[in-house]
């Protein structure tokens, strides 16, 4: 029998080449695209409120579910955070900013309630994406992890 871990690991490793595609060439133009157009989207997005608020939602156990690091860390889809250095419990300055400009890419910022990063991980019974492979992260709009996302993500800054 398989533990959580491998059996979200296998689950996450199969949407990736799902949502890849029948064919990796366009990922080059895509990926060119989504730098082009990060530090427009991000220049709204508070830095400071990521690195202090949201960054460490991504490290944080949530009863019954693997951290979204577990999956997320270096990974090939769009969320993908910057592995932690051994025996480090949070990013460096560096690693913030590269993790800054990947999830702000996930940002919808003419609209942000409908941004990738508040519906992939909410529950479907809540508005989100009927398919994440971590699981409903969030159960409702009402989790105060959810709503410290979606405060970033309607450009709220840092006090």
């Amino acid at each position: 029998m398989k533990t959580c871990i491998e059996l979200c690991l296998t689950v996450c490793l199969a949407w990736t080449l799902y949502a890849a595609g029948p064919s990796a060439a366009a990922r080059p133009a895509t990926a060119a695209h989504a730098q082009g157009t990060a530090s427009s989207e991000s220049s709204s997005l508070d830095y400071t409120f990521f690195k202090s608020r949201v960054e460490p939602i991504f490290l944080k156990k949530r009863p019954g579910m693997a951290r979204c690091y577990v999956c997320h860390e270096e990974a090939n889809h769009a969320l993908h955070l910057v592995k932690l250095s051994p025996g480090n419990t949070s990013w460096s300055e560096e690693e913030s900013r590269r993790n800054f400009d990947t999830v702000s890419q996930l940002v919808n910022t003419d609209d942000p309630l409908k941004s990738k990063l508040l519906l992939h991980p909410l529950a479907p019974e809540a508005g989100g994406d009927a398919f994440h492979s971590g699981g409903r992260q969030f159960k409702s709009k009402d989790d105060p992890d959810w709503k410290t996302l979606a405060d970033w993500a309607r450009g709220q800054k840092a006090n």
